[in-house]
C-alpha cells in the first residue's frame, strides 16, 4: 500500500515538472535577430525593415533632435487579417535604451494602423526622435500584437551591426 502511495506521488511531481515545463516554453519570449534588409517572421507576419536615413520633419512637426527614419515592409502568411500599428516598433540603442515612434503625416506612406490582409504585402515608413550618432549601433525590435498571438520579438540591427 506504501508503495502504491510512493509511485503515486512521484508520477504526480513528474507530471507537474513536465507541465510547468510546458507551459514555460509555451509562453517564454523567444527573440528573432536579423541584419537589416533580412526576413524576420513575429506570428504570421514577414518584416523587412531598412534604415532610410535622417531627416529633420517638416512644418508641423520638428524632432528635438533628429529622426531616424526606417522603411517597413511586412507580408501576411496567415489566413486572418492582421492588425500592423506603428507602436510595434522601438529603436534600441548601444545603451539598451527604447524609444517609441513619432507618429506624424511626413509621408502617405507613414505607419500608424493598418488591417494586413491574408496574403497581402504592403511598405510604410515610421520615425525615432533619437540623438544620431552615425558611429554608434542601433536595432529596431518588433513586437507581435495581440492578434499576431505570438511570443515572438524581432531585433534587427540597422546600424554598425
Amino acid at each position: 500500500m506504501v508503495r502504491v502511495g510512493l509511485v503515486v506521488f512521484f508520477v504526480a511531481i513528474l507530471a507537474s515538472v513536465g507541465i510547468a515545463i510546458y507551459v514555460f516554453t509555451m509562453f517564454n519570449t523567444n527573440f528573432v535577430y536579423a541584419n537589416e534588409g533580412e526576413k524576420v517572421q513575429i506570428g504570421p507576419i514577414v518584416y523587412v525593415v531598412q534604415y532610410e536615413g535622417q531627416f529633420e520633419g517638416d512644418k508641423e512637426t520638428k524632432p528635438e533632435h533628429s529622426f531616424f527614419k526606417i522603411r517597413i515592409n511586412a507580408q501576411n502568411l496567415g489566413n486572418e487579417p492582421s492588425k500592423i500599428t506603428g507602436g510595434q516598433f522601438y529603436i534600441i540603442d548601444e545603451n539598451n535604451q527604447k524609444t517609441q515612434p513619432v507618429y506624424g503625416k511626413f509621408s502617405k506612406e507613414d505607419l500608424l494602423t493598418y488591417e494586413l490582409q491574408p496574403q497581402e504585402t504592403q511598405t510604410w515608413t515610421t520615425q525615432f526622435d533619437i540623438p544620431f550618432d552615425d558611429t554608434k549601433q542601433y536595432k529596431i525590435g518588433i513586437r507581435a500584437t495581440k492578434d499576431q498571438n505570438s511570443m515572438d520579438i524581432g531585433i534587427i540591427c540597422m546600424l554598425n551591426c
